[in-house]
């Protein structure tokens, strides 16, 4: 006779399903689950390839703690995303132990990767390290500055697009924003925020180039926000007090600047001075940003040849 979860105890049913003699009487018995197959198969953990070249992120800027701290979390969320990533961080404008110059990390790091060819026996071992610099839009100065160190370091190493325009960063100026209580933090929730600003200056350095490439991610922004917003260079002078009357012309009476910027690439004060310029608030810097971290690591794969899965990776605007 068999019971409702299966056969009775003692029944030659039973005695059949029964692992061994040892196994207590009545109990189910688990059996290994298949491996599931097709399109929702879990996918296999991603790990950086053995022996891949270095990321090494050039960080711009006079080198500080807090410039550091920043380049140490963007590092650490890359290699959160790709387990066994070679992540360092070389400075423009570094030059002793506690910030290593750029141009002497990625020697050290060619010097490394040329003893592990040799130890391989392989002929050409390709790129030491490829350099992602972290900067958020183009800055043409800043970018001959980290090629000169590359050349000089003799690596050979690659160097990646900057990290935007692109809608990640879209998203991080809106966090920004919200943060400092200058947008809301999601249009579709039914309340209001008394200072969101309804004209956005999207502050920039690198000139024109810059400012043109921050106007995509500005569009973007615009979109999110519902108000518009205009680029502008902070080293070009008197753009930004220009572009704040251009917005107040238009309509807009309560601005907000919204630096496009991750924050090492800009002077103390810098910002405080631009929001004094145009007489409005600011919000902070993108800074360490989840998505920095994810477009750097997306930058580094891009040029390696590495799929990285649909949430990590991003897909840049041009």
């Amino acid at each position: 006779m068999s019971s409702p979860t299966g056969p009775a105890p003692g029944s030659p049913d039973f005695d059949a399903a029964s692992p061994s003699p040892g196994a207590a009487p009545g109990l189910p018995v688990r059996m290994p689950r298949a491996r599931q197959s097709g399109r929702h198969r879990k996918p296999e953990p991603l790990a950086a390839p053995e022996g891949a070249p270095a990321l090494v992120l050039a960080v711009p800027g006079t080198p500080s703690g807090a410039s550091r701290s920043l380049a140490e979390e963007v590092s650490s969320i890359a290699r959160s995303e790709l387990p066994g990533l070679d992540a360092r961080i070389g400075y423009v404008d570094g030059g002793d132990d506690e910030f290593p110059s750029l141009e002497a990390v990625l020697a050290h790091a060619a010097a490394e990767h040329k003893d592990r060819a040799g130890a391989d026996g392989q002929p050409d071992p390709g790129p030491a390290a490829v350099v992602v610099p972290l900067l958020a839009g183009p800055d043409s100065a800043l970018l001959r500055r980290i090629r000169q160190a590359m050349m000089n370091s003799g690596s050979g190493a690659e160097l990646t697009d900057v990290l935007g325009p692109h809608p990640l960063l879209a998203e991080a100026l809106h966090v920004r924003l919200s943060e400092a209580g200058l947008a809301r933090a999601d249009r579709a929730r039914l309340f209001t925020v008394a200072t969101a600003a309804d004209g956005i200056i999207l502050a920039t350095v690198g000139g024109e180039e810059a400012v043109q490439a921050a106007g995509i991610t500005g569009m973007l922004l615009s979109a999110r926000l519902a108000v518009p917003v205009l680029a502008a260079a902070l080293d070009q002078e008197g753009a930004i007090s220009r572009t704040a009357e251009q917005l107040r012309e238009s309509g807009s009476q309560q601005l907000a600047l919204a630096p496009y910027l991750i924050g090492p690439e800009i002077s103390d004060g810098l910002l405080g001075a631009a929001a004094a310029e145009a007489g409005c608030a600011s919000a902070e810097a993108l800074g360490a940003y989840g998505t920095v971290g994810r477009l750097v690591l997306s930058n580094y794969a891009a040029a390696m040849g590495i799929t990285l899965p649909t949430q990590t990776q991003g897909v840049p605007v041009r």
